[in-house]
């Protein structure tokens, strides 16, 4: 199905530089925070693990503290659709 031509007039034209660069950012914001988000969860996960051969019963709070370090990419995955949301 064909768009109607008078929506497409009123849509906003952006230039191909500014989607480039929206692009990028998107790309950068999901690349660094998984890579953060790695780097936590290996520091974390060791942490937790040392914890658990001291005291089992710390399992369940090592758990939630990787699953805190974990969610830095799911926010960086969320300003990337924010970002594109906007091109």
């Amino acid at each position: 199905m064909l768009a109607d031509p008078q929506v497409a007039d009123v849509a906003p034209r952006v230039a191909p530089e500014v989607v480039r660069w929206g692009f990028m950012a998107a790309a950068v914001a999901v690349g660094l925070s998984a890579v953060g988000a790695a780097y936590a969860v290996a520091m974390v996960g060791a942490a937790a693990v040392a914890a658990m051969a001291e005291k089992p019963e710390t399992a369940g709070r090592a758990i939630v503290f990787v699953g805190l370090a974990e969610g830095i990419a799911i926010y960086g995955l969320i300003v990337a659709i924010m970002i594109l949301g906007r091109l």
